[in-house]
């Protein structure tokens, strides 16, 4: 479908639209994004979720920057793909503002370009807000948010020139529903969903599209990696799914340029019960969430 077309409002809304409304008409029935060819920069891929989505990708034909703190782990991701000529890993902890030029240099030299940023990298905490310290606060938003954030806006000048460009954040349900003793990693998730869906607008002059996927408890090596909290602590498990199936659920939102997305039946029923009974929600929270 042809965007320049000037009879498509005609063809598919018998209500005569002009300016912005055709333009999201538009918008509604573009075709489907073909990952094949697409460059795309990802974090966070030594394991889990990020793992999964460079596999995911480079198997759809995409060519594939990654990052992560652990090089070795990076080297087997490359290895597990058969030393794939269209995978680069940039090894680094993305809270660097250095390794994050880097990052975005290595896309902009090695794939000559960016379509796709995907900003998967993160980190939790549990346990009571008033016993934790102020580090562990700043710890968790300065990955979960402003590494996201900063890098975002190295990429957004080459997202410009891209091919069907996109930016797709990986959220949380907890970004839309805070739960006890993860008051942290709520209140950065909640940061990254109210940036994303201003950025969504910001940016649609520009034909980027930002994707926001919400992912419920996901069996991964997350837990093992919580700031100042005990290892593999959780107390809330909202319909776990694995970290392949939340990959491939990402990178079909991805290809069908879905905005936002809550991937599991618990989730969905977190939001929709705390949209429409708060304290019935807040009542069970306390009884299960810290239990």
């Amino acid at each position: 479908m042809l965007l320049s077309d000037p009879d498509l409002g005609k063809r598919y809304c018998p209500v005569k639209l002009t300016g912005w409304e055709l333009e999201f008409m538009k918008a509604t029935l573009m075709a489907r994004r073909n990952l094949a060819g697409k460059r795309i920069v990802l974090t966070g891929a030594t394991s889990g979720i990020g793992w999964y989505l460079a596999r995911g990708l480079i198997g759809a034909g995409a060519s594939v920057v990654v990052s992560g703190r652990r090089s070795e782990r990076l080297e087997r991701l490359r290895m597990s793909l058969g030393n794939s000529q269209r995978l680069f890993c940039v090894p680094g902890d993305l809270c660097d503002s250095e390794h994050r030029q880097e990052l975005i240099q290595t896309a902009a030299k090695q794939l000559g370009g960016i379509d796709v940023l995907i900003n998967n990298a993160g980190v939790g905490a549990v346990g009571f807000f008033e016993e934790a310290t102020p580090e562990r606060l700043r710890n968790v938003f300065e990955l979960d948010f402003f590494a996201a954030a900063e890098l975002t806006r190295l990429a957004i000048p080459h997202l410009k020139r891209g091919n069907i460009p996109a930016i797709c954040n990986i959220n949380s349900v907890l970004g839309y529903r805070g739960v006890p003793l993860k008051s942290e990693y709520c209140a950065a998730k909640f940061a990254l969903r109210g940036w994303s869906e201003s950025l969504r607008v910001e940016l649609r002059p520009h034909g980027i599209d930002v994707l926001t996927i919400y992912p419920s408890t996901t069996k991964s090596e997350f837990f093992r990696s919580l700031i100042n909290s005990s290892p593999g602590q959780s107390r809330l498990n909202l319909g776990a799914q694995t970290a392949e199936k939340v990959a491939s659920s990402t990178i079909r939102c991805l290809s069908r340029r879905q905005s936002e997305s809550v991937l599991s039946l618990g989730g969905k029923s977190l939001v929709w019960a705390s949209k429409c009974f708060p304290r019935f929600t807040d009542m069970l929270l306390q009884k299960y969430a810290m239990a």
